[in-house]
């Protein structure tokens, strides 16, 4: 993605979880993390328990950063949970770091959380009116306001309470002295797997924060499923109705990585066929197809292995800036640009180049990298997308609130096109994009940032909260035994 905006309260993370008495859990979901890193890169944090005490680390930076000089170690570890985060405006602050840890009348949990709630706000604020104090200003520290407020007995039953109060989308690892449970939205907009290892489970954002400790991937967690893993086992139950799923398109245009497996699409697939369907629907004469790496490069493979025009490596991407460059400030940005990104003159020079990204969203860094190219001798530069343009703000979990800041929002496909002053643009249509996914149902996604149909409006209170009511003997439940 060639950038995105920033603004409170709305980040895209990552969360890990290791169920494994008697193995050093701390290691793997710091192992989990590292695979994990292109979802956060702000900050980065492990909480591990031996069953009676609880100990975290968090810090800001990236994973390597954080642990370099500390872990939290306990003697015989059974559990632990982690999370990586992304840089927001307003709130890239070491207190607002996960995993949290607290106390409370029925013992200690340690909560990590991906995703945004939409009604975070009003019951947040009525919490406050009730005498609730907070710390932080991530949507995390509301739903551990509402667990500690449930009045039933067991943990899974309160987090499921608690959850059926809230509205937007997440998956949660949270932890106790004793239980390792993950919790999915249930529209499914953030996704989350299950895994196995040897002597244990293990919960991750991605299929391939499982296959870095060589864990087997054993499935997605539902939409609105709880898995609850201990002693005995993993056990599944759902803790709301059922709605229509709205899994984020995103996460397959952009934020996964494309060695995961989501919900039993592959991500390298579907960013594949983006981008042969993107050959397929706007195809300029050219001499090479290049990508902005490393997020458009699976895509522009696929048009070139569409268009017959071959691929080359024009741009030079700087390894050790990672996404960094998505920063608050233009100037920031700016900067940002020339250390991530430089044309290769050998290869751009007098070439008429098709460039692929994922997309486009204020336009300015695609600008300096078009002007980029011609300052290294490109004749033509004509760029592909391969999204839908991005006219509407994300409220689920993604920082483009504000639409005023979006280009597409105000402007024609003509107008992005000169103001970065490209050839020619072209964006992939939403119907090429439900094509490219091949292993889901296309009309179980979320596309509002596109089109703007929201599944959940921003704000909206839960017609259900307070009435819908966890009862365990009403749920289906599947129990998983060792």
């Amino acid at each position: 993605m060639t950038e995105i905006l920033s603004g409170p309260w709305h980040e895209e993370c990552g969360v890990y979880g290791v169920f494994a008495p008697g193995e050093d859990v701390t290691a793997l979901t710091y192992l989990g993390l590292y695979a994990l890193q292109h979802r956060g890169q702000e900050s980065a944090g492990i909480a591990v328990t031996d069953g009676a005490w609880m100990d975290v680390s968090r810090g800001m930076g990236l994973v390597n950063e954080v642990f370099r000089h500390q872990v939290p170690h306990m003697d015989n570890q059974r559990i632990a949970i982690g999370h990586v985060r992304y840089s927001t405006t307003g709130s890239s602050l070491r207190i607002n770091t996960q995993p949290l840890i607290v106390n409370y009348a029925g013992g200690k949990i340690s909560l990590a959380h991906n995703g945004n709630l939409t009604n975070a706000p009003e019951i947040r604020h009525q919490l406050e009116q009730d005498g609730a104090m907070f710390q932080t200003s991530v949507d995390t520290e509301v739903i551990l306001n509402l667990i500690a407020r449930s009045r039933k007995e067991k943990i899974e039953d309160k987090l499921a309470e608690s959850l059926n109060k809230v509205k937007g989308a997440y998956c949660i690892t949270l932890m106790t002295e004793t239980k390792l449970i993950g919790a999915r939205d249930p529209q499914g907009f953030r996704p989350l797997c299950v895994g196995k290892l040897d002597e244990g489970w293990v919960l991750s954002s991605e299929s391939c924060g499982l296959d870095v400790i060589g864990a087997h991937f054993v499935r997605d967690v539902y939409p609105g499923e709880m898995v609850i893993i201990d002693d005995s086992g993993l056990k599944s139950v759902r803790f709301a109705p059922r709605q229509k799923m709205a899994s984020c398109i995103f996460e397959y245009i952009y934020f996964a990585r494309p060695d995961s497996v989501i919900d039993g699409q592959s991500v390298h697939e579907a960013r594949f066929n983006m981008g042969r369907i993107l050959a397929r629907e706007y195809r300029p004469k050219a001499d090479i197809v290049i990508s902005v790496p490393d997020s458009g490069t699976t895509a522009a493979t696929g048009y070139s292995y569409e268009s017959g025009i071959p691929f080359c490596e024009g741009l030079m991407k700087n390894r050790y800036i990672g996404r960094t460059f998505i920063q608050p400030t233009q100037q920031k940005r700016d900067t940002a640009v020339k250390l991530k990104l430089n044309a290769i003159r050998s290869v751009v020079e007098g070439k008429s180049v098709i460039m692929v990204d994922d997309s486009i969203v204020r336009g300015t860094t695609s600008g300096k990298i078009v002007k980029m190219l011609r300052n290294a001798g490109a004749r033509e530069v004509h760029m592909c997308v391969s999204s839908p343009p991005i006219g509407f703000p994300c409220y689920y979990g993604i920082d483009t609130q504000v639409r005023k800041e979006l280009i597409a929002a105000t402007k024609s496909v003509d107008e992005i096109c000169k103001y970065i002053e490209a050839d020619s643009l072209h964006f992939l249509s939403i119907e090429g994009l439900k094509e490219a996914m091949t292993s889901v149902n296309p009309e179980e996604m979320c596309y509002a940032c596109f089109n703007s149909d929201y599944p959940v409006e921003q704000g909206e209170t839960p017609a259900s909260a307070g009435k819908y009511v966890f009862e365990h003997k009403k749920q289906s439940v599947i129990e998983i035994k060792k």
